[in-house]
């Protein structure tokens, strides 16, 4: 079984592939044509390191191969071969999550921001608990982290925050985490004590080179400066040196105090526009397609991707591929690593869309048992989950007729064998 370890790498055949971009790349026209020139280099870039990666293991292999010779012939190295196969195996996992991040930008760093969800002071402390534990994520990474702004929340927690997170395919891990993700706990602001639902979202932008072809006119932009906030200190709250710019054509804002100097707030406020305009274009471009195709868009909750329960029991819990973990206080400390390579996996292998479905299955029964028109109830869960879940207007709408009237007909527009109470 060792000598095939390096078989996920072998169909490629890397080596001969690089060796061919290698004579492309030395011919006399090379860089006549520079786009398609990058593209080269780009691919034997990562060629490279997979060529790299392919000898590491082979020399793994070879040195399990000697240590369970020794073993046969009676040395006592066991505790060798262990710690071997355990860094064969993570060198392999490794190997593996980076062959499934080919995506164009995925190599490149990230731009998150977290925002609450409706619910005030709940959302808002849900929010600066999701940006802590991708805080720790990327401390545990070895990740170099960067705070570009954070609203206070009015009681407490965040009412939005933007960071960068610089390092290996930090977008294309990262970008497996961007949806609505839902917190199950007992309120530490209720003195009642009773268990809230709260939602925070999580976006996720690549971090874009300066020599991207995204145009922004002055005229488009308004930029306003304001003190920075923040726990106080030399320099700050003295001078206007945070800066807020809003793209108007898309109504886009985006903002940054992090530095002293207010001409590098705008600078990387610009570099923050820029990577979320990208990202609207390729969106746009995916809409067109979309129309161009007939593709049909389900009424779905697909954006929440994963649910933490505190009460009553205690569990992680990703609807897309139904991993889950007993651990939540681990996870929200940053350890996703598993969430995020299972998401991966998945993904490569087609078998989301199933998943998929069942979530909105879920998601719709969930609104049905917990929607009621007595006490209100039924509004208060549907205004939490407007933001994130079109169909929650039209199925409360149905249910208000149900209790009202004993009976509704399916609203109109509900796709044939959906969930809804007959």
């Amino acid at each position: 079984m060792l000598s095939n370890s390096g078989g996920i790498f072998d169909a490629a055949r890397p080596e001969q592939e690089l060796a061919r971009l290698e004579a492309q790349a030395s011919a006399p026209d090379f860089w006549n044509n520079q786009a398609e020139a990058q593209k080269v280099l780009q691919r034997r870039r990562r060629l490279d390191e997979d060529v790299t990666l392919l000898k590491s293991l082979r020399q793994r292999t070879d040195d399990l191969v000697v240590l369970r010779e020794w073993i046969d012939g009676g040395e006592d190295v066991g505790d060798d071969l262990l710690r071997g196969l355990d860094d064969l195996e993570r060198e392999v996992e490794a190997g593996e999550i980076k062959k499934m991040l080919g995506g164009e930008h995925d190599a490149k760093n990230a731009i998150i921001t977290v925002h609450p969800g409706a619910g005030g002071t709940e959302s808002q402390d849900w929010a600066e608990m999701i940006l802590r534990m991708y805080l720790r994520w990327a401390e545990r990474r070895g990740f170099k982290r960067e705070l570009l702004e954070a609203q206070p929340g009015d009681e407490a927690g965040i009412k939005s925050a933007t960071l960068t997170v610089s390092g290996e395919f930090a977008y294309g891990l990262l970008a497996a985490e961007a949806g609505v993700h839902r917190l199950v706990r007992i309120s530490p602001f209720d003195q009642a004590a009773r268990r809230h639902t709260s939602f925070a979202s999580l976006y996720v932008w690549p971090e874009l080179p300066d020599d991207v072809d995204i145009t922004i006119d002055e005229k488009d932009l308004r930029i306003d400066t304001y003190r920075s906030s923040g726990a106080g200190g030399q320099h700050v709250n003295v001078t206007d040196s945070a800066v807020r710019i809003t793209h108007l054509p898309t109504n886009i804002v985006v903002s940054c105090q992090n530095e002293r100097s207010q001409h590098k707030n705008k600078d990387v406020a610009m570099k923050v526009l820029r990577s979320r305009l990208y990202d609207l274009k390729l969106k746009e471009q995916q809409a067109e397609l979309d129309r161009l195709g007939g593709e049909k868009q389900a009424i779905a909750f697909g954006s929440q991707i994963r649910s933490y329960v505190l009460h009553p029991y205690q569990m992680a819990k990703d609807h897309r591929t139904k991993y889950q973990e007993g651990d939540v206080t681990r996870v929200l400390d940053g350890d996703i690593d598993n969430f995020i390579k299972t998401y991966l996996m998945a993904k490569s292998s087609g078998t989301l869309g199933a998943a998929t479905a069942a979530l909105h299955a879920v998601a719709r029964a969930d609104l049905v048992r917990c929607s009621t028109v007595q006490g209100g109830a039924g509004w208060g869960l549907r205004s939490r989950l407007e933001p994130v879940w079109p169909g929650a207007r039209m199925l409360h709408r149905h249910l208000d007729g149900v209790l009202r009237y004993g009976k509704h007909p399916p609203p109109t527009g509900w796709p044939e064998g959906d969930l809804y109470p007959r």
